[in-house]
This record gives C-alpha cells, structure tokens and sequence, in this order.
C-alpha cells in the first residue's frame, strides 16, 4: 500500500516539528529526566492550547475528530525528540479505552477533560486475558500493577480487572485507595510507577470485556510504533551528518564503503517501518478486519527496527554516541524501552500467526 501525506496532514506535521524543536526539544527532555513528575506545567498546556491532546476523539466528545493517522503523525514528531510527559499515557492510553470501551455518558464526562488538557490518565492492561491481575470487588479495586506510564501524577487509571462476570475495562474515580510508587527505569525520559489498589472507587467503562481490552491494546500498539518511527529517523538523521562531518584518514567516514552500507540498512529500516506504521493507522482508524494483524506487524517491526537503527547510530557515532553529551544514548534508551512495552517482536509475531491460524481455519470450514 503506497501511503503520502495530504496537505493537511503535512502541515500538522511541519508545524508540530517547529513547536516541539522549539519548546519542548531534547534539552527539554534531559532537564525532566530529574524531574520528579517529568513534564512542566507550561508546556502540557501549550499542547493542549494547540489542541494535541483533543486530536484523536470525536467533536461530539469535545474533541477534533482528526482520527488515527493524524494521532500517528504527531506522535512521530513526539518520538523525534524523545518528548517526556504524560501525553501517551493520557491520550493514546486511557484516552483511547474511554473513547473505544466506555458509554455515551462516559465519554461526555471524560474526554473533553483529556481533550482540553485538564485530566491526566493512564492504563493497566496485561497483554493477554490470562496475565489480568487487578479485581474487582463490587465497584472497588484490589490488586497490585507494575511499570504504570505515568502512573504517580495520573488522575484517574484506566484498569483491565478480572470480576464474577469476567474481564472489564474500569476506571478509578479519582486517586483514592491508589498508592503509587514511582520507580527507575532504563528510559529515564519516560516516568513510571508501581501501582496498588486498595479498594480504590470505580466504575465500569461500558459493559465490553477482554475484545475492548485488545482494541485499546492494539492502538497502543500502534501508537507507540509511530513513536519509535519518529525516534528512528531522527537518529537516522544524526548519524547522516555526523558521518559527513567526522574525518577519518583525511575524509569524512561517510565515504566509506562500510558506514554507506549500515546508513542504507538504517533507510531501509526507516521506510518499511512508516509504511507498516501507516496502514496500522489507516486500518484501526477504520476498524478495518486486518486492524489486529497490521497492529501487530507495525509493533513487531517497530521492535525490531529502532533497535537496530539505534544501534547503528551509535556505532556510526563511535564511543562518543553513548557519552552523556551526546543525544544518541537517549534514542537508544527509549529503543530499548520501547522495544518491550505492549510485546516485543516475538510476542506479536506469534500473535500474528495465531490470527492468520484462526482465519485460515475459518476459511477451510
């Protein structure tokens, strides 16, 4: 599938990589890595003055109605600059299963909230129905959730929990009977927190079970795929230039047939990964049948592909790609990280199989 940019698109593009660059670039980012909550106040509201956090979800929530793609294209440009901050957490995340799991009501509460930047959310959901270890009591929350995005400053947390009726989609109705314990990660631009409920106050959102689990599960996916997209070509952008700088024998090391070869992989890399990316977007955006399967491809490839092109910088940078000083140390942090969360390659390359198992099944019947 060939996929370019419209005009629009291009602009939000443009004007989201000027802003970031501007106000909340990678010396942004290293001066929240001590942070304690990881973000500023002021420039959570300037993107919600520039309407990023409403971007997503329909107008009649309070929202732009962009859609999916849109949603994919800024969080490339967020990738591209490692942003910190609780914006994945509250709008890919909990954004997401509010406006994919919960009722009319529950979505008129909430998202215009999240839309104009007021509530902050996050997300627990295990990979599969097996793993889901909160419950519930009623319409309260007992049971512990470990590496929580966001999870000490979020206002509310989105929880899949195991009940008498199944599994279900809740959300906690404030921070009462939540603890949160923020902890270290490899990823230092990217806070998390260990969470515990103890009787924590909730309500169901909708009356879905573990199917709305996997739709939310699936966007994640791909949202954090056009992140480490984002992530990938910038860095392929920074080894570019450094190798048309660094002189090595009297020549700049890019004339060496060595380092072409690793920044063409790195390319290749980098532009099979945007179209996976892309049709992801297209397809959930649509709710089209391969939404699951495309969602799992981007994950897998993106998994595989910004490490790789991560660690291809940092050899084309030399020792100093991993120094303090230099940025690089940050991609390849942030590949690392994002390499795991919501399944590494492995876990949605088997889960690729067993839908394609499912489908050919159905089909032979």
């Amino acid at each position: 599938m060939e996929f370019d940019l419209d005009d629009e698109q291009r602009s939000l593009r443009d004007e989201a990589r000027r802003f970031l660059v501007r106000e909340a670039g990678v010396a942004y980012a290293r001066s929240m890595m001590e942070d304690d909550r990881g973000f500023t106040d002021d420039a959570w509201r300037a993107m919600a003055g520039l309407g990023w956090t409403a971007l997503p979800f329909a107008e009649e929530h309070g929202g732009l109605g962009q859609g999916y793609v849109a949603l994919a294209i800024l969080l490339a440009e967020m990738g591209r600059v490692v942003l910190p901050g609780p914006f994945f957490s509250t709008v890919v995340l909990a954004g997401t299963a509010i406006a994919e799991a919960g009722s009319e009501t529950q979505r008129k509460e909430l998202l215009p909230a999240i839309s104009e930047g007021e509530l902050l959310a996050s997300l627990v959901a295990p990979l599969t129905e097996d793993r889901v270890g909160v419950e519930t009591r009623g319409d309260r929350l007992h049971g512990e959730a470990t590496f929580v995005a966001d999870g000490h400053v979020a206002d509310r947390v989105v929880v899949a929990t195991r009940g008498p009726d199944g599994v279900g989609l809740y959300v906690t109705r404030g921070r009462d009977g939540v603890e949160a314990t923020p902890i270290s990660s490899m990823d230092q631009t990217r806070k998390v927190a260990d969470l515990r409920f103890d009787g924590a106050p909730a309500e169901r959102l909708g009356d879905g079970g573990w199917p709305d689990v996997q739709r939310v599960l699936d966007r994640a996916s791909v949202g954090l795929a056009a992140e480490m997209l984002g992530g990938a070509e910038r860095v392929l952008e920074l080894s570019v230039d450094y190798a048309k700088q660094r002189e090595q024998f009297g020549r700049p090391i890019g004339s060496f047939q060595a380092v072409k070869h690793r920044a063409a992989d790195m390319l290749l890399d980098v532009e099979s990964l945007r179209s996976a990316v892309y049709y992801a977007a297209w397809a959930v955006e649509r709710d089209h049948p391969d939404a699951s399967l495309a969602a799992s491809m981007a994950k897998a490839y993106a998994s595989d592909a910004y490490r790789r092109v991560a660690a291809s910088g940092i050899q084309i940078h030399g020792g100093i790609g991993f120094t303090w000083e230099a940025d690089l140390h940050l991609y390849f942090k942030r590949a690392k990280a994002s390499e795991v969360a919501f399944g590494d390659a492995t876990f949605h390359r088997e889960r690729m199989a067993g839908i394609l198992r499912e489908r050919y099944a159905a089909a032979a019947t």
